[in-house]
């Protein structure tokens, strides 16, 4: 029997694109709103460009703009196995004494290793976590010894964990990443990766938008390891993405639903922020809360509170590139990507930014 015909909208083969490999940024814009700016019509695919800083050109009076105010955990860290072999951890979740990790090193880890922290200069120093269990899903607990927690570990040793992609021969590039992986306006710490999209704000930005009469809101969801997870199954529909931590407060839904009211645009800044609020919609209002989600969106889904995004660039196959053309419709969005190519734009996490309205 034939395996059914999976639709072009639904596979995934559907959702790549030929990117130079130049193209993927590998540093920050010298400024933040200095990175370029494609805008997106979404309901005639028409693509115009610009700079970021033109950002209030876009947005009129009224109009909601939603933050993720997530702060990013300097959680990567690195250690040596007792047998001299290189391990690479990248912290998920924090406990009193002991963190989850997704790990990288040649031969795998066992429980009761004991591995040897690496300082930010590549030097081993005298502190030691333990590996305490070996998970099916490619993950560890590791318990830290000594008189630190999880966190102040991470804090004292740990790196800003930058995607796998940026391969910058300087690596230990530690300052600029803690200024420049991070967003102006990062409060709550928690997150594993960036809402990139937020890192082309700026305060004088900020400032101009709420001047023109731009409302601002804040919400927070962490970002966790699903974010770099792939999609696996050749129908989109089947993937899942892991639960990530929310709080959308008081405020933050009444201004989203002022808005909503009064029939103006939300503009939500990242495909975190979309999902936090799509997951409060209660079917009339965007309920406050805190909790966690595990919305995927794909296409289909019925966007009730989002009607507008500012994103960057995302990775071909990505369920972030699936969640924006469920948004804005996946020929449309291919096309202004294949624009963008030949535009020079620079893509994924430092890269340029998309408005799409």
């Amino acid at each position: 029997m034939e395996e059914p015909t999976i639709p072009e909208e639904f596979s995934l083969d559907s959702y790549r694109y030929d990117l130079p490999g130049e193209l993927i940024a590998q540093v920050p814009s010298e400024e933040r709103d200095g990175s370029a700016l494609l805008v997106l019509d979404r309901r005639t695919g028409k693509a115009g460009h610009g700079t970021f800083s033109d950002l209030p050109d876009y947005l009129e009076p009224g109009d909601c703009l939603v933050a993720n105010e997530t702060r990013v955990v300097p959680a990567r860290l690195f250690a040596v196995k007792e047998t001299g072999g290189r391990v690479e951890l990248l912290a998920t979740r924090f406990r009193d004494r002991e963190f989850d990790a997704m790990f990288r090193t040649h031969r795998g880890l066992k429980a009761g290793g004991v591995l040897r922290v690496l300082n930010r200069g590549e030097e081993p120093t005298d502190r030691h976590v333990t590996v305490t269990q070996v998970h099916g899903d490619g993950t560890v607990s590791v318990e830290v010894s000594g008189d630190l927690t999880p966190r102040q570990l991470m804090s004292e040793m740990g790196r800003v964990p930058v995607p796998p992609y940026i391969r910058r021969q300087d690596d230990l590039r530690h300052e600029l990443d803690c200024e420049r992986y991070q967003t102006v306006y990062a409060r709550e710490e928690g997150a594993v990766a960036a809402p990139t999209a937020g890192l082309h704000f700026t305060d004088g930005l900020l400032e101009r938008l709420q001047d023109s009469g731009v409302k601002l809101a804040r919400l927070t969801l962490h970002v966790g390891p699903g974010t770099f997870k792939p999609i696996e199954s050749p129908d989109v529909r089947e993937h899942r993405v892991g639960s990530e931590r929310f709080v959308v407060t008081t405020e933050a839904a009444d201004a989203v639903n002022e808005a909503l009211d009064g029939g103006r645009r939300v503009i939500a800044v990242g495909t975190t922020v979309v999902r936090a609020l799509e997951s409060r919609w209660n079917g009339r209002r965007v309920e406050p809360g805190t909790g966690e989600t595990d919305l995927y969106i794909a296409p289909g889904f019925d966007f009730a509170v989002v009607s507008g995004m500012v994103t960057n660039f995302h990775l071909p196959g990505s369920s972030l590139l699936v969640l924006i053309s469920a948004f804005a419709g996946r020929r449309r969005i291919l096309a202004a990507y294949r624009e963008a190519v030949e535009r020079r734009y620079r893509f994924y996490s430092y890269g340029d930014a998309m408005l799409i309205l």
